[in-house]
C-alpha cells in the first residue's frame, strides 16, 4: 500500500524569480515546480515561453503578481538557432517537413535581410501558437489539421543581427539574435528570413537570454534551486519593487503613505509621471504604483499592509543572518 502524500505547507512569500527555464517545461510547469520548492502560497509569470524554448522567465509570487503584467509590454530579446533549407508544419525542429531547397547564401545576403527585417514589420502568427481565434487556441485548430485565416499583428525588430555558425559549410544553420517589442514571434521571424534567403527555414533552438531588463545571467536553473535549502531559495528572490525599477519614484511621510494605502490621492509638487514607484519613509517600503497629474498622485496596483508588514519582517530576518554569518 502506497504511503500517503505528504501535504506540503504554503507560506506568504514575496518577491521574483528569475528562472532559466529549461527545455520542454511549459511555463505554467516551470511556475508550479518553483512555487513548490518555495511552498509560496500565490504566484504567476510575466509571459509564457514556449516549451521548446529556454532561457529567462521571470516568476512573480505573492505581492510581486500585481505588478506582473508590466512585464508583459516589455523588450524582449532572444538568440535562435535556424536550420537554413527545410521548411517545417510548425516553423521549429519539432515539426515535419514541407519542403527542402538548396542553401546558397552569403555575407551580403545575411546583411541585406538583416536590414529588411529591421524596424517595424507586419507578422502573420502561427498556426502552432496560443493565440486564440472564436475562444479557442490556435494549436488547437492545428491539431485537427485546420487552417484559419490570422489577422497580420504589427510588431518592431528593435535590433537584429544574422550570423553564419561555425559549422555552416556542414550545418547549414544561422544564428539570429533579436530584440523585439512584445507580440513577436520568433519562430514566424526566421520562416520570414529563410524565405527572404531564398531557401526557407525552421528553428532548431531558441533562448531568450533578456526580458525587461532581466538578463540570463541573473537566473537560476531548476537544478540548482532543487539543490538548495530553503533559505538559500528565498534569497534568490528579487524584491516586489524589480518589477518597477524603471519608474520614477516618490517618497511619502507615514500620514500621507498611510491614506494613500487606503486608495486616497494625495497632492504634491510632483510633476507629471505616467508611471510611478511609491515608498512610504518610515519605515522605508515599497508600497505600489501611482501616476502623477496635475501636482495629484493617482494610486495604481497597491500593496495591502499585511504584504508590507510580511515583507519588512522577512527583510529584517535576513539582514540579521546575513550579519550572524559575516566573520
Amino acid at each position: 500500500m502506497n504511503a500517503p502524500r505528504t501535504r506540503v505547507q504554503r507560506r506568504p512569500v514575496h518577491g521574483v524569480l528569475l528562472l532559466d527555464k529549461p527545455l520542454g517545461f511549459s511555463s505554467n510547469q516551470a511556475l508550479q515546480k518553483a512555487k513548490w520548492l518555495l511552498r509560496a502560497e500565490k504566484a504567476g509569470h510575466t509571459g509564457t515561453l514556449d516549451p521548446l524554448a529556454t532561457g529567462v522567465l521571470p516568476l512573480c509570487f505573492g505581492a510581486a503578481t500585481k505588478f506582473s503584467q508590466l512585464h508583459l509590454d516589455a523588450d524582449k530579446t532572444y538568440v535562435a538557432v535556424a536550420q537554413l533549407g527545410v521548411r517545417t508544419t510548425t516553423a521549429d525542429a519539432e515539426g515535419e517537413r514541407l519542403s527542402e531547397r538548396p542553401v546558397n547564401v552569403t555575407q551580403e545576403d545575411l546583411a541585406r535581410v538583416a536590414a529588411q527585417f529591421t524596424g517595424p514589420i507586419r507578422q502573420v502568427p502561427p498556426m502552432h501558437s496560443a493565440l486564440k481565434k472564436d475562444g479557442k487556441a490556435l494549436y488547437e485548430y492545428a491539431r485537427e489539421g485546420v487552417e484559419v485565416e490570422r489577422a497580420p499583428r504589427d510588431v518592431v525588430i528593435h535590433e537584429l543581427a544574422l550570423a553564419f555558425e561555425p559549422d555552416f559549410a556542414q550545418s547549414r544553420r544561422i544564428r539570429i539574435t533579436a530584440r523585439v517589442s512584445k507580440g513577436t514571434y520568433i519562430r514566424t521571424l526566421g520562416e520570414d528570413i529563410g524565405e527572404a534567403l531564398g531557401c526557407g527555414a525552421h528553428l532548431a533552438s531558441l533562448r531568450r537570454t533578456e526580458t525587461g531588463g532581466f538578463t540570463q545571467d541573473q537566473c537560476v536553473s531548476v537544478e540548482a534551486l532543487e539543490a538548495m535549502d530553503e533559505d538559500e531559495r528565498l534569497a534568490h528572490l528579487l524584491p516586489p519593487q524589480a518589477l518597477v525599477a524603471d519608474h520614477a519614484r516618490v517618497t511619502l511621510e507615514p500620514e500621507d503613505a498611510g491614506r494613500f494605502l487606503s486608495g486616497l490621492r494625495r497632492r504634491g509638487s510632483w510633476p507629471d509621471a505616467p508611471a510611478v514607484a511609491v515608498w512610504g519613509s518610515r519605515p522605508a517600503s515599497f508600497l505600489g504604483t501611482a501616476h502623477v497629474k496635475a501636482g495629484e498622485l493617482i494610486p495604481g496596483r497597491l500593496l495591502s499592509p499585511i504584504e508590507i508588514q510580511q515583507i519588512l519582517q522577512f527583510d529584517q530576518k535576513n539582514a540579521t543572518t546575513t550579519c550572524e554569518t559575516t566573520p
